[in-house]
Parts: C-alpha cells; sequence; structure tokens
C-alpha cells in the first residue's frame, strides 16, 4: 500500500474509520469523504499523528457533484487516485407495509446511488492507469431479513453493480469488488441492538464462528482486495460472515 492514494468513503466510523487506519499504517495516503465533519477529522488528525497522511474532505455521497469534488480533491492533494473503498452507509429496518417512501427513497440513494456516484467519479480520475475499487455491501446482498426490504434491495444492487463495474472497466485495469460483512460491532451495530432491532445472542448463535465481525477483520479483506495480491479477482463478492451464508441448518 505505500505511497497509494486511497478514498474512503464513510471513514469517519467503524468500517469506514478501521480501514482507514490499517492502509494509513500500512504506508497509503487516505482521503477521509464523509458527511460527520467531527469524527472525520478526528480519524484524519490520528492518522497523521501516527506518523500517517491523512486529510477529510466533506461529503454527501446522494450528491454527484460532491462525490466529484471528493475525488478532485485527492489529486489535488496528492498528484493521483489509486482505489476507492465505499463505507458509507444506513440502516433504518422498518415494516415493509409502512415502510414511508422517503425512507426507501433515501435508502437507495445512500446505499446504492451513492455507491455509483462515487464509483463513478474515482474511476474517472483512475482511467489512464488503472486501480482498484471495493464498495461494502452485507450478506443481505444475498440473504433477506423481515423488515429490511430497502436496504437488501440496495445492497442486491450493488452485488450487481460490482459485476458490471469490473467487466466493463476491466480494459482500463480497474478492479471492482465487494465485502459483504455478517453483523459487524459497530456503533450502528449497537445502536440496533439498544433499540430493540437486533438480539445480540440469537445472532451469536446464528453465525458458526460464535461472534459478531469485528471492524478489523473487514478491513483484513479490503486491504487484501486492494492489494497486488488480488491483481486477478475481479467482480467478486467476498463475504466475511463467519459462515452465515454457508449455514442452512435451523
Amino acid at each position: 500500500m505505500k505511497d497509494r492514494v486511497i478514498l474512503v468513503s464513510g471513514g469517519a466510523s467503524g468500517i469506514g474509520a478501521e480501514t482507514c487506519t490499517r492502509l494509513a499504517f500500512a504506508g497509503a495516503r487516505i482521503v477521509i469523504a464523509d458527511l460527520n465533519a467531527d469524527q472525520a477529522q478526528a480519524s484524519a488528525a490520528s492518522i497523521v499523528a501516527g506518523g500517517g497522511q491523512a486529510i477529510f474532505v466533506p461529503c454527501d455521497i446522494t450528491n454527484p457533484e460532491l462525490c466529484e469534488g471528493a475525488a478532485r480533491a485527492a489529486v489535488d492533494q496528492f498528484g493521483r487516485l489509486d482505489a476507492l473503498v465505499n463505507c458509507a452507509g444506513i440502516s433504518r429496518p422498518h415494516d415493509s407495509i409502512s415502510l414511508p417512501p422517503a425512507d426507501w427513497a433515501s435508502m437507495v440513494d445512500v446505499q446504492l446511488n451513492g455507491a455509483f456516484y462515487m464509483a463513478q467519479a474515482c474511476a474517472k480520475r483512475m482511467w489512464a492507469k488503472g486501480g482498484a475499487i471495493v464498495f461494502i455491501t452485507s450478506t443481505n446482498a444475498e440473504a433477506a431479513f423481515p423488515r429490511r426490504a430497502a436496504y437488501c434491495s440496495a445492497k442486491a444492487g450493488v452485488a450487481m453493480l460490482t459485476k458490471v463495474l469490473a467487466i466493463e472497466w476491466a480494459e482500463k485495469r480497474i478492479r471492482v469488488n465487494a465485502i459483504g460483512p455478517a453483523y459487524v460491532d459497530t456503533e450502528m451495530t449497537q445502536r440496533n441492538i439498544a433499540a430493540g432491532n437486533l438480539n445480540e445472542a440469537q445472532i451469536k448463535a446464528r453465525i458458526p464462528l460464535g461472534r459478531l465481525a469485528q471492524p478489523g477483520d473487514v478491513a483484513d479483506a479490503v486491504s487484501f482486495l486492494l492489494s497486488d495480491q488480488a491483481s486477478f479477482i475481479t467482480g467478486h463478492s467476498l463475504y466475511v460472515d463467519g459462515g452465515w451464508l454457508a449455514y442452512g441448518y435451523f
């Protein structure tokens, strides 16, 4: 990762923040694009204090112009852009029968539309020399959960988007992959547990490895897919799920 310039959208907290830290201390130069200015600036400052290189760029990924601005800022600051990790996401479980249209639209806008806008903006800066893109999806790209119609649909859309962009951009040597975690022990997951949307004991019992994923588990997979060790891997969704999708018993 030494000297590679990597833009991480949603890098202020959770999986994104851990990914930024690990990539930075592997030698990458990090651009954190996020709506949460305070947390993103703190994340960038922590990396710099540890001897790494990182900047923060305010960005709402549902706005194509702001995505263009974030990608442009990476090139302006560091001279090029080598990779994108799209971690930005939201979670709002809701009964489908009463799901407000605005909630459906916002979920799809952040999870799917924003992923495309950011990938498009970054790929333009990789067009001449190649690069790598990793989307963070979910086991919900394949496994249906109740009260998550919008979330599951959007994540499944990103899994297919991964395949389309991979084959379309391969001639430009831009690899596109996705990582689909099971439940990850982040602030968002803990908020859903506290709100009664999730039962932590039931989740752990359902995962063959018997625990929630840690942000570092996902960050390690991101690092691999961005690395030269994955130079012949594209159009693939790697599930970091402790065996969730494989488990078909009861």
